[in-house]
């Protein structure tokens, strides 16, 4: 099956259908993360007080940039195209499904997403899991290979590459992963 074929799309959503705003260096230091940790399994291995208390400032601090998201360049017209056509369009993010509807909403495109097809990081194990991925499948009544996931980061491609999934890199100058980034 050639990717002009594939009639199930699934889009990561910061840096891939909006504008990346996210300062992950910044969000680290307010929650005293380490640099070198992934934020959401750190935040997975403290203590159930500390998460919850650090978890609710991270949803406060994603409230605020997903209500102010802009579309990424073409990703209006791509998802608008492929709604069109009458495809089925899915959402896999690491962010809170919660937000990623109010991110669809403030770029325009919240019609075009069943709001069962959207899964955020508390419906599915978080991006690189294929968790979340293998869940739309079989919602969809799909094989895995059936899919595309649509990302800008290693995390969306080796999410689509664990679950058997076609990958697509979202890659803009300013974010030049995974060759040259720093």
């Amino acid at each position: 099956m050639s990717l002009s074929e594939v009639r199930h799309w699934v889009f990561d959503m910061d840096g891939t259908l909006t504008i990346a705003v996210h300062d992950f260096v910044a969000i680290r230091q307010a929650l005293a993360i380490p640099p070198e940790h992934d934020i959401l399994t750190h935040l997975a291995a403290l203590p159930a007080d500390e998460a919850a208390a650090k978890h609710a400032w991270l949803l406060k601090h994603e409230r605020e940039l997903a209500l102010g998201s802009k579309p990424a360049p073409g990703a209006v017209e791509l998802v608008r195209e492929l709604a069109g056509r009458g495809y089925r369009l899915g959402i896999l993010t690491r962010n809170a499904r919660e937000l990623a509807h109010v991110t669809l909403e403030a770029i325009g495109l919240a019609d075009c997403f069943a709001v069962e097809d959207v899964l955020g990081r508390d419906e599915a194990p978080p991006k690189p899991h294929p968790g979340g991925l293998l869940k739309l499948a079989e919602a969809w009544d799909v094989a895995p290979s059936e899919l595309v996931m649509v990302g800008d980061y290693r995390f969306d491609l080796d999410c689509g590459r664990a679950a058997g999934a076609r990958t697509v890199l979202v890659n803009l100058p300013e974010n030049p992963w995974p060759e040259l980034a720093d």
